[in-house]
């Protein structure tokens, strides 16, 4: 695996556009954006191309994969034009891999998250159905010693009460309440500048794919496990 470290620069310039959050002070400063938008995608890269060896990526390069600094702002209250923080993500391959990868870059608030932000009412009902037929499988997930070494729990937008359809005392209640599934990884400035950070950002998305791989089988079939592909 290559050796591949984030420079303090990369933060540091965050922290400097959180400040002077401005057309004018990106323009004048775009040359040092560009050397740390670089360092960000030879990371992204270098992750991208191990990851490829245990799973199946739509993501084609690290530079692709990277989110641009420009933030859409014509529907947003909030009008400063650039983020300040550097994300990305990879999204997995094929209708039969579900999931993807995502991470989040800045000082004092780096993460790696995957999951469901904002499944379609269809799937929701599927995963709640399966979760109402069998719960074990994913309480299986969600306590194996991996699971709760990287991401503690399972994380999202929860309903106060019981779904529609689904009795409030059911032993899956827990479960079925989740709007989201969500599970984030966090770091420390210190281990996101560590040489050691590429290994445990791969560590950490190969320990999302047993939640992933589950998920993808719940979605890709019905009730009865038979494909809907």
């Amino acid at each position: 695996m290559e050796n591949i470290i984030i420079p303090k620069s990369s933060l540091d310039f965050l922290t400097q556009l959180k400040e002077n959050n401005n057309k004018p002070w990106f323009d004048a400063n775009k040359p040092a954006y560009l050397i740390e938008l670089n360092h960000i995608e030879t990371f992204a890269g270098a992750l991208l191309h191990e990851l490829s060896k245990t799973d199946v990526l739509e993501t084609s390069s690290g530079k692709k994969s990277v989110y641009r600094i420009y933030r859409d702002i014509r529907f947003s209250k909030d009008k400063t034009p650039f983020k300040t923080f550097w994300g990305g993500s990879f999204t997995r391959a094929t209708s039969q891999r579900r999931g993807g990868y995502y991470f989040h870059l800045e000082k004092g608030n780096s993460f790696f998250a995957g999951g469901f932000w904002g499944p379609n009412a269809g799937d929701l009902k599927r995963v709640r159905s399966e979760f109402a037929h069998d719960s074990e499988p994913m309480k299986k997930i969600l306590s194996s010693k991996s699971f709760v070494k990287t991401f503690g729990t399972l994380q999202g937008e929860q309903l106060k009460t019981a779904p529609k359809g689904f009795d409030i005392t059911h032993k899956a209640i827990d479960l079925l309440r989740y709007k989201q599934f969500l599970i984030i990884k966090r770091f420390t400035d210190d281990e996101v500048l560590s040489p050691l950070f590429l290994e445990q950002a791969l560590e950490t998305c190969k320990n999302m794919r047993p939640f992933f791989d589950y998920m993808s089988e719940v979605l890709t079939t019905d009730i009865n496990g038979a494909s809907v592909l």
